[in-house]
């Protein structure tokens, strides 16, 4: 679940999102919209969806037709992203325009603080596994600034499921274990809470491969939409204010017998030291 005490917020994720990019010589959808020079390239830009396509663990057996239900409910081109198969540049290029990302849950969907604001992430959870215990990514959307939409999907129907009992335990085989504790596994209908990461129950069934039932997808999505909220076009934040002051300690002493000494000090803000700034003033009160 969520850490207590998140200090980042959403528009230093973007801040840094947009460093990368930079880095990495993309242009992310905001920066095209902000440069009137390049009008026509915002009147001709298409809303698109974007599905990560597993090829090897964890698949959704019927991406085709989970692909097709999309584009013709959204009457937009869905297209296909794969860690397998494409460089991470070419993803994030792909993932910066979207208009929704629709992913199996695992760590490939972090590439969603990427997504423009406005943006749908869409997570989908195989049989037995419950969506309120593995929230990074829903905290990640959810975190202010971001203004991401976030909607979990969860199979639950057993039939729709396919497991792999026999294979190595890191990608959620049983066969190591005694036959007792296989048997209570394999009937479990949820993973009940665990700590991170290698408890076999939940290895064996966030491995599972899913077949999606496309009307119940369809319907948890088009329900998720409804609350969607309406961006209001607001400029990117530039300002990126610096963080508390760390350690603030006050120390007195007395010097001779009519006076006496008092010392205020603190470390600098963490982030104070990646900022442009030519003067910090500090403000202290003594009460």
């Amino acid at each position: 679940g969520p850490k207590a005490n998140i200090l980042v917020s959403g528009n230093e994720i973007r801040h840094f999102a947009k460093a990368l990019m930079e880095k990495m010589n993309i242009t992310g959808m905001e920066e095209v919209e902000k440069d009137v020079s390049r009008e026509d390239e915002k009147e001709k830009r298409e809303e698109y969806i974007v599905v990560f396509s597993r090829s090897t663990t964890r698949l959704i057996l019927n991406e085709a037709e989970l692909i097709m239900a999309l584009a013709q409910e959204f009457q937009m081109r869905v297209v296909t992203v794969s860690l397998e198969d494409q460089s991470f540049t070419s993803i994030i290029q792909v993932i910066s325009g979207a208009f929704m990302l629709v992913s199996m849950h695992g760590a490939q969907l972090v590439t969603s603080l990427f997504l423009p604001r406005g943006a749908v992430v869409v997570e989908l959870f195989p049989f037995a596994v419950n969506p309120e215990q593995y929230t990074p990514y829903k905290t990640l959307a959810s975190l202010p600034g971001m203004e991401l939409h976030y909607i979990s999907w969860r199979n639950t129907i057993e039939e729709n499921t396919v497991t792999f009992p026999d294979r190595p335990w890191e990608q959620g085989g049983i066969s190591h274990l005694e036959k007792a504790e296989q048997e209570r596994i394999l009937t479990s209908k949820d993973v009940p809470r665990h700590l991170c990461c290698r408890n076999p129950e939940w290895l064996f069934r966030i491995y599972q491969d899913t077949l999606v039932d496309i009307p119940l997808f369809m319907e948890v999505v088009k329900e998720g939409m409804k609350t969607k909220p309406i961006l209001k076009k607001s400029k990117l934040a530039t300002l990126v204010h610096p963080g508390r002051v760390r350690e603030p300690q006050c120390q007195t002493s007395v010097q001779t017998s009519n006076e006496a000494k008092l010392t205020v000090s603190w470390q600098i803000p963490w982030n104070l030291k990646f900022l442009k700034v030519r003067e910090v003033k500090y403000e202290v009160w003594i009460q």
